[in-house]
């Protein structure tokens, strides 16, 4: 079994997903693999009117979505990796067409610390913001993760960011046996704002070795602080 991030953040709880799920998120520099995921979003939401203009400003940096539609193609790249401070890194970049010629990214890159116990997830192109995740194994042997604590970095410049500012994420993802396809929901929520945007999805996955990780899959600017 690898020990890569998602192995080591579960513990003797990684047993208990779907063995899909097991080899999806066993993605890592010791398995050998990464994962790429093609499928489609169902749906792809935002809130009120009111929320464009917070969305847009997260998409700047491919924190935040500020489309919306149906039937909408989108890629999930999940490679492994060594950053540039020797951390094992597994990239979850989302890459949506929303229209033709028109795509959009969701970027994120997930290391295992072991001083915060998790999973942190730098978000964005140049990792300015840190933000812890708690992980679960669902009744059906699926994965839901929930952000927690948000920090933010650049250069000299470190706190923790204030929630009203951000967003929280709830994913659940799992295999769906019947249609032989990966299942994922999504929804971010801010505690003023309320409901800023999600998706539904399904995919279907390829295994490709670890020595093929696209350059365009990484951040921009690496953060050593977690």
């Amino acid at each position: 079994m690898s020990d890569g991030v998602f192995v080591r953040a579960l513990g003797a709880d990684f047993e208990r997903l779907h063995p899909q799920m097991q080899r999806r998120f066993g993605v890592g520099l010791t398995a050998g693999y990464g994962c790429v995921g093609r499928g489609v979003m169902t749906e792809v939401r935002r809130g009120p009117w009111w929320t464009r203009p917070f969305l847009l400003l997260g998409a700047m940096r491919n924190i935040l979505l500020s489309e919306h539609g149906r039937g909408i193609p989108f890629q999930i790249d999940n490679h492994a990796y060594l950053d540039g401070f020797g951390r094992e890194t597994v990239t979850f970049v989302r890459t949506m067409t929303t229209r033709p010629g028109r795509r959009r990214r969701f970027d994120a890159t997930m290391i295992y610390s072991e001083a915060r116990g998790c999973v942190v997830d730098y978000l964005g192109t140049h990792q300015h913001l840190a933000v812890d995740l708690d992980l679960a194994v669902t009744e059906n042997g699926g994965l839901r993760l929930t952000s927690g604590e948000q920090r933010f970095y650049e250069g000299p410049v470190a706190f923790r960011f204030p929630m009203i500012f951000s967003g929280r994420a709830h994913l659940v993802e799992h295999f769906d046996d019947e249609k032989e396809c990966f299942v994922i929901d999504l929804e971010v929520h801010n505690d003023l704002l309320g409901f800023l945007f999600g998706y539904r999805g399904e995919f279907r996955c390829t295994y490709v070795p670890t020595d093929a990780v696209p350059e365009t899959v990484k951040p921009y600017r690496e953060e050593v602080r977690e």
